[in-house]
């Protein structure tokens, strides 16, 4: 069996729900304190131990590359004013091995970018970590669906459960426990109308797959949104042998989502080196009037 080497970040979608911000810059760009979520998603990618990054992107997303190419002049400016430590968060970025990019030149859905990225992943496994998605925990989120993937050899999914009032936006899993919070999963809808819901467990920003999902995502058709659904692909899998599916320890911040980046940079910022106990302060000087009944 492979090792999972090689990772695809889809990062091509144009942040509609969080305009007007996302007008002139990516919502992958939005930072999380000082942070852009992009970045936190390529070092949770790397701290799982993925040699080679894939960000699939769109028009407009240029800044990203950017944000992982040198800077001669700030580099230099950063030199002459003896700022070391922040000089050597800026090479750190610069420095990351292997970041590769590929533009989905048009908006054909989540499993029309995964196909794009046949020629990279090269018949290997590989991880899909969701741009949207940042994931705050202990062992990152990746890591424990490529340990799960070492153990079975199924394609593996990151799944949390939705409220019942929610699954209709996401998509619903029929699953079976196998032990702790790792289940087997045997088929799912993507956006299901009442009477399709299988389990409140829905997919949730990643997932480890087996190169055989390409040839399935070439005979996919659009499904929701008009759109080849990563989802409907993988639903063919689970179908005839099954997928593995991970309820992973960490917490979920939406980057797509006003509230989601909001709660993203205040638990971030509470733990932040820098600001963590002035900001906990803050917090606490404020709460008061938060909670004053009107």
């Amino acid at each position: 069996m492979k090792r999972v080497r090689k990772a695809v970040i889809p990062a091509a979608g144009l942040g509609t729900r969080v305009l007007p911000a996302t007008k002139s810059m990516p919502k992958e760009m939005l930072p999380i304190v000082d942070k852009p979520a992009i970045q936190c998603i390529v070092e949770e990618a790397l701290n799982s131990g993925i040699e080679d990054i894939l960000i699939i992107t769109g028009r407009g997303k240029e800044i990203i590359e950017n944000h992982f190419d040198k800077s001669p002049e700030l580099e230099s400016r950063l030199t002459k004013a003896n700022k070391s430590e922040m000089l050597k968060k800026i090479l750190s970025i610069v420095n990351l091995p292997n970041i590769y990019f590929l533009r989905q030149k048009e908006a054909l859905g989540l499993g029309h970018a995964i196909l794009c990225s046949r020629s990279f992943v090269n018949n290997e496994p590989f991880a899909v970590l969701y741009a949207d998605d940042v994931v705050f925990s202990e062992v990152p989120a990746c890591k424990q669906l490529i340990n799960v993937y070492n153990e079975f050899g199924l394609s593996v999914v990151g799944v949390k459960k939705t409220k019942e009032e929610n699954i209709q936006k996401y998509s619903s899993l029929k699953v079976d426990l196998v032990r702790e919070n790792i289940f087997r999963c045997t088929d799912m809808v993507e956006k299901p109308k009442k009477n399709e819901i299988l389990s409140l467990y829905s997919i949730l920003g990643r997932c480890v797959l087996n190169p055989d999902i390409f040839n399935i995502l070439e005979e996919t058709k659009p499904g929701a949104g008009n759109e080849i659904q990563l989802t409907d692909a993988m639903k063919v899998i689970a179908r005839k042998d099954s997928v593995m599916a991970v309820d992973f320890v960490g917490k979920c911040y939406d980057m797509g989502n006003k509230l989601g980046i909001m709660q993203a940079s205040v638990e971030a910022a509470l733990t932040h080196d820098e600001i963590g106990k002035d900001f906990k302060k803050y917090l606490e000087s404020i709460s008061g009037e938060l909670f004053k009944i009107n």
